[in-house]
């Protein structure tokens, strides 16, 4: 009788884990997940700490845009593609592999150049036009160009992006690391939920 129970809550304990752990792969994959913000590199619009949703549905039916605050694995970075290291992915259980976030700036086929005026200011151009960001953190807080940045002018190929930080003075983003393939992406942020004074659509 002993065994009977005993048999039976191990039964139960593990048809319960497989079902949280199918339920967090379909939730995480489909729908989306929370994120929390460890850097500076999106000042002001997020600050160390924030809690943000991200969604991973739009993925399925379209592409990032220009100004989208993206979730990615950066292209220098290697991911597992081991059952272990998919799974680790899918389920966000003890996940190591380092995601960015950064906004979208260039899009595929754009020409793109990084200019600094004389005032020391500094202005991304798309096709040879002045791009307003009104989000960045300043447009005199840069990190000047060198001819080992990625700082154009040149075309952005097709399937890639070009991210960059609103905190332009401390982002590590593609200035240095280039172009972004598109099938890096995690998903979209689209709300800023913690802490509570800063909630926001994003």
């Amino acid at each position: 009788m002993q065994d009977e129970k005993v048999k039976s809550f191990l039964i139960d304990t593990i048809e319960t884990l497989v079902f949280v752990i199918v339920a967090v792969i379909i939730i995480r994959f489909f729908i989306g997940e929370i994120r929390w913000i460890p850097s500076g590199s999106m000042h002001p619009t997020l600050l160390e700490g924030d809690r943000i949703f991200v969604e991973r549905v739009s993925r399925f039916y379209t592409a990032p845009q220009r100004g989208d605050i993206m979730i990615f694995y950066p292209p220098f970075v290697e991911l597992d593609s081991s059952f272990l290291g998919v799974f680790k992915r899918l389920t966000g259980f003890f996940c190591k592999d380092i995601a960015y976030i950064k906004r979208v700036v260039g899009m595929p086929g754009d020409k793109l150049e990084i200019r600094e005026s004389p005032d020391g200011s500094h202005t991304v151009y798309i096709n040879d036009k002045p791009f307003n960001e009104p989000y960045i953190q300043s447009k005199y807080d840069y990190i000047k160009c060198n001819e080992k940045m990625y700082c154009g002018p040149f075309v952005i190929p097709e399937g890639q992006y070009f991210m960059m930080g609103d905190n332009r003075g401390n982002s590590q983003d593609s200035r240095f690391w280039g172009f972004l393939p598109k099938d890096r992406f995690i998903g979209k942020a689209v709300f800023l939920f913690w802490p509570p004074l800063r909630m926001k659509n994003l």
